[in-house]
């Protein structure tokens, strides 16, 4: 089921409108990503000293190595882990207008649905925002004590995470926000699951920009799977 939602997501990349939307959540998806760069060098250049030293960049002068192709390399470096907030980020924003271009070319006999009002999508994802970047602090410890195991639990950890939002997102257009958390309790195994497959391309520095919108897709097509299940 997973691996058949994702093929029918990438083979809809040539659609006009999917193309459209995909290369504009490319656009924002890179922009989120700069601004998550650059808060965290100005974090560095703020609390750490004057100027820092990091491998790569050398001295951080913020604004002055935000703008260096060095920098540009340490950001897609970092990308692996500031990519995963993003991704979160990014669902509010695209997931309704993916999943409708979706449903109109493999679904077309579903009926119209009212978008999700964008303020409680916003919300859904500041709050679950909040527990993502919660639980990956906490990870650390867990990485300090299983380091050999570390990639491993961030991919497990975020992917039951992402499964969750992308999946709560994409049924609650439907069913609504009930009805998205009990489909979600029944088949939470193929939502880890696919969340996983979607945390991994996500530490791969350039793919991942990517990956939220064909993640959007994806988790679109494995609703209606479910869906047609039950």
């Amino acid at each position: 089921m997973i691996f058949s939602a994702f093929f029918k997501a990438l083979a809809q990349m040539g659609d006009p409108r999917f193309r459209r939307v995909l290369l504009l959540g490319i656009g924002l998806t890179f922009a989120l990503l700069v601004a998550a760069y650059a808060g965290f060098l100005w974090l560095i250049a703020t609390f750490v000293d004057e100027t820092a030293t990091l491998p790569v960049l050398g001295e951080v002068r913020w604004l002055d190595d935000l703008l260096s192709f060095s920098s540009f390399v340490f950001m897609m470096v970092l990308s692996v882990f500031l990519m995963v907030p993003v991704a979160s980020a990014i669902t509010s924003m695209f997931l309704d207008e993916v999943a409708q271009a979706v449903e109109d070319k493999h679904y077309p006999h579903l009926p119209k649905v009212d978008p999700v009002p964008f303020g409680d999508a916003l919300r859904d994802t500041i709050n679950f925002l909040g527990v993502l970047i919660g639980a990956n602090l906490l990870a650390f410890i867990l990485y300090a004590f299983f380091a050999p195991a570390a990639l491993f639990i961030f991919w497990a950890l975020n992917g039951f995470l992402l499964g969750r939002e992308y999946f709560t997102l994409a049924a609650m257009r439907r069913l609504g926000r009930q009805g998205a958390r009990e489909l979600r309790s029944k088949h939470v195994g193929t939502i880890w699951a696919a969340g996983t497959l979607m945390a991994m391309p996500l530490s791969i520095p350039i793919v991942n920009l990517l990956i939220p919108i064909l993640g959007a897709a994806t988790f679109t097509h494995i609703f209606h799977m479910i869906s047609e299940r039950r």
